[in-house]
């Protein structure tokens, strides 16, 4: 029983530094925006000697925040909309839908994510500046849904099969529509998954750079908040106590959006994936 109890004590402090290790990053960046730029110069590993709350002041001011958190809010939502949609239809269909090619269809509709952004991204700067979509939120929205379709599209897919058939047939025989009875029967019961699918696209769509760096440009009124922080990082001078505050500001609606959420994440994430 000591044996035991030892072992266990053992693997928690193991535990413990792991975590400590993690989460190390995120502690340094809070520590250092309460900081002065000298301070953070003479000794980054130190606590703050004196809070230092006007670097938060500066870079709300700086970043235009309630502008940029607005483009931001509104791309995301945008992104993560169409994602649903097309990730919960797709996803449906394929499922249910069994014939020769329906799985090579699925494997099709899914092959995007092993295939690295930056080995397409010219390609699709180019395709996006022709359809229009450059230079403004909405195109940039938009441009989310085919690059979070393909994980949405896997997990909606494993989690339909959790869904008995029984429940279409009946409602199939009482005349409701192929459209009423995705929207009012399956879609309802795909809650957890969709939980999971909102959390890991909003996270990803709200904390992304290079996509906005690329459709948006790094200045005008189109800035989101990663593009908005950017503006710290100077060519000669790197403002790393802005830079440390304007990530915290950036983080606090993303956490806010995991906490909400984080019930159905778990089990939306297992469901889908085992059996997909």
């Amino acid at each position: 029983m000591k044996k035991q109890k030892f072992g266990s004590t053992i693997v928690f402090i193991i535990l413990i530094l792991f975590l400590i290790c993690y989460l190390s990053p995120l502690i340094l960046v809070i520590f250092g925006s309460f900081k002065s730029y000298s301070e953070i110069m003479t000794n980054v590993l130190s606590i703050p000697q004196k809070l230092t709350f006007g670097n938060f002041s500066t870079v709300f001011s700086s970043m235009n925040y309630p502008k940029s958190f607005l483009n931001t809010l509104i791309v995301t939502v945008i992104g993560v909309t169409g994602i649903v949609i097309l990730g919960s239809l797709a996803g449906y269909k394929l499922s249910r839908v069994k014939t020769k090619y329906s799985y090579l269809i699925f494997l099709f509709c899914i092959m995007p994510m092993i295939i690295p952004f930056q080995s397409f991204m010219i390609t699709l700067v180019k395709v996006s500046k022709q359809l229009g979509l450059i230079g403004n939120l909405y195109g940039l929205g938009i441009i989310y849904w085919g690059l979070g379709a393909p994980l949405s599209i896997f997990l909606y897919h494993g989690f339909v099969k959790s869904i008995p058939h029984e429940l279409e047939e009946c409602a199939m025989l009482d005349g409701c529509s192929p459209l009423r009875l995705f929207v009012s029967i399956i879609f309802p019961m795909l809650k957890p998954v969709t939980a999971s699918v909102i959390v890991i696209n909003a996270m990803w769509i709200w904390n992304d750079f290079l996509l906005p760096l690329l459709i948006i440009g790094s200045s005008g009124d189109n800035n989101t908040l990663q593009l908005a922080a950017y503006g710290f990082m100077g060519q000669y001078k790197m403002e790393w106590q802005n830079i440390m505050a304007g990530a915290i500001l950036i983080i606090i609606p993303a956490l806010v959006i995991y906490m909400i959420f984080q019930k159905n994440i778990v089990k939306g994430m297992v469901t889908g994936a085992v059996k997909g």
